[in-house]
């Protein structure tokens, strides 16, 4: 048996290779591995705009990438703080009139408001927690509703 000895150098060959076969290349565009290929869709509401997310991690790290909501809400539970979703959340007006009603949310949820106070109502499985914000300027404010493990 006769076995064929190419004198070609072995950086000829990947050349050839990669001109056959442009897929084996990295994309120039594509993100890196680094980087969250996640792309949050923002919500709108009574003119009120909203992100809602943050189930595992490549969604909970694209919301660290995002600017222009003044609003940050997390949900969590337990005494491990926990991430929680599937909470309701209405948000009023300083005069109670209810400006945004999310269903099913969380456990992140960011809102652009306009300057104001503003209370936070969030019940998950019957049990409601509440919060308040007072939004000023290009300030954020950031409210945190917790849940114990007990019903």
């Amino acid at each position: 048996m006769k076995l064929f000895h190419s004198q070609r150098p072995a950086s000829l060959v990947l050349a050839v290779l990669l001109a056959a076969f442009p897929a084996l290349l990295p994309a120039a565009d594509a993100p890196s591995s680094a980087s969250s290929a996640v792309q949050l869709q923002p919500q709108e509401q009574n003119g009120i705009t909203y992100l809602s997310g943050g189930i595992g991690l490549d969604e909970s790290e694209a919301f660290k990438q995002i600017e222009g909501y003044n609003l940050h809400m997390t949900f969590s539970t337990g005494t491990l703080n926990e991430y929680l979703s599937n909470v309701d959340v209405v948000i009023q007006a300083a005069d109670g009139r209810a400006l945004l009603s999310l269903n099913q949310v969380g456990p992140i949820v960011y809102v652009k408001l306009p300057a104001g106070k503003y209370s936070i109502i969030a019940s998950q499985k019957g049990q409601e927690k509440r919060g308040t914000v007072d939004l000023t300027g290009t300030s954020v404010g950031t409210v945190n509703l917790h849940w114990s493990d007990a019903p």
